[in-house]
This record gives structure tokens, sequence and C-alpha cells, in this order.
């Protein structure tokens, strides 16, 4: 069982990443974090080692980027689609009132897309309109 999360340095990201190593913790699967930033490529070793930290070592880290060029949304998708993800987790902001009315469509095109279910996280204090 392997559950992919989308990851980008924000709170958003790392609300996600929290999450999906929880969710491996707990379903005993492998974890793969997509480093889907486009601003700065990560060390992927250190973002193994990060997500491994969180889960004191108990689940099985592998790091991947995104090819330049290629659709974020699209390369979570294949990486699902690649390793038979039981789950994929993505990490949502906080929208104004008006945004509210339309998902982002990054967000939207993951959940309609999907082929897993897709559990999406918002960071701890984030208010309820």
């Amino acid at each position: 069982m392997t559950i992919v999360v989308g990851y980008v340095p924000t709170p958003e990201g790392n609300a996600a990443l929290e999450r999906a190593v929880q969710e491996a913790r707990i379903r005993q699967g492998d974890l793969v974090v997509v480093d889907l930033d486009r601003q700065q490529r990560h060390d992927l070793k250190e973002l193994e080692s990060r997500a491994s930290s969180l889960a004191d070592g108990s689940v099985s880290v592998r790091a991947q980027s995104v090819e330049d060029g290629r659709d974020s949304v699209d390369a979570i998708l294949g990486v699902a689609d690649e390793h038979d993800a039981e789950l994929l987790v993505i990490g949502l902001r906080r929208r104004t009132p008006v945004g509210k009315l339309i998902l982002g469509a990054q967000a939207q095109r993951i959940l309609l897309d999907a082929g897993c279910p897709v559990l999406a996280v918002k960071p701890a204090g984030t208010a309820r309109d």
C-alpha cells in the first residue's frame, strides 16, 4: 500500500505531509512525497529524511520531483497511478468568501481525476467562516 502526498513548503504543504505520514503509519504503507514546488527544487534526500523523522522511522519514504515543464496535477496523478496509490493527500489553502464558490483549479482537477481516494487537509488553526 502506498500513500502519495503533494508537497510544497507552505503551511498547507506541511499539513499535508504530516497527515500523509499519519496515514502511512495507520495503514502500514509506504509514503511517496512529490515535490511540487516550482520556485525552488528541494533536496530529495532531505525531504525523505524530514518525512521519515515525522514517522519516527516507521514508514518507508521516497521523494520524487516533477520534471521541468510538466503540469503539477498531471505529475502527482501520474505518480499516484504509477504506485497504485491507496490514498492521495493534498493541502488546501483558506479561501476568501468569493473564492469559496470556486474550488482551486488544481485541487478540483485532482479531486475529479484521481483514480484513488483523495484526502484534502488544511493547516491547524485555519478559521472556519
